[in-house]
């Protein structure tokens, strides 16, 4: 049965993922490193040592083919895709194949700017708009996720 792997340093939508997770019987297991902490029943918690992507490479470690994991981190994203898994952010976006490289392209791209001295744009406000889409996008891939295991 597939798991969800959530990317828990910083992410608003842990407690939603939790809830829609357990409708579909799915597995949760929650990393973070030890500056968050997260006890809740019925979810594994795996806290890794603070260290420059340490979170990520625990994550990737964890994963199988048809799992679901929640980041916002491209990075993270592209390696998860790579192993054949389905990834989402906390907006509702889902990483694909098709946009990871233009993700990618456009951080390395604000990476420049902001070493030249250059500004970019910050994350913006989350709002009820982005857990909804979150909730509504969230939910449909766990259908289509339990519906290409069934097969």
């Amino acid at each position: 049965m597939p798991k969800i792997c959530i990317d828990a340093d910083g992410c608003p939508v842990v407690s939603e993922t939790i809830q829609i997770a357990r409708e579909y019987q799915l597995e949760v297991i929650i990393f973070c490193d030890t500056s968050h902490h997260f006890e809740i029943e019925g979810v594994k918690t795996v806290i890794v040592s603070k260290g420059a992507d340490a979170v990520d490479f625990a994550l990737v470690n964890q994963i199988h083919k048809g799992d679901i994991t929640i980041t916002q981190d491209y990075g993270l994203a592209a390696m998860v895709l790579a192993r054949g898994a389905y990834v989402i952010n906390q907006n509702g976006m889902q990483y694909t194949a098709n946009n990871i490289d233009q993700l990618l392209y456009s951080r390395h791209l604000n990476q420049k700017i902001r070493q030249a001295g250059g500004r970019t744009k910050g994350p913006k406000k989350r709002t009820k708009e982005s857990n909804d889409n979150f909730i509504t996008n969230f939910r449909k891939l766990c259908q289509q996720v339990i519906q290409n295991t069934s097969h």
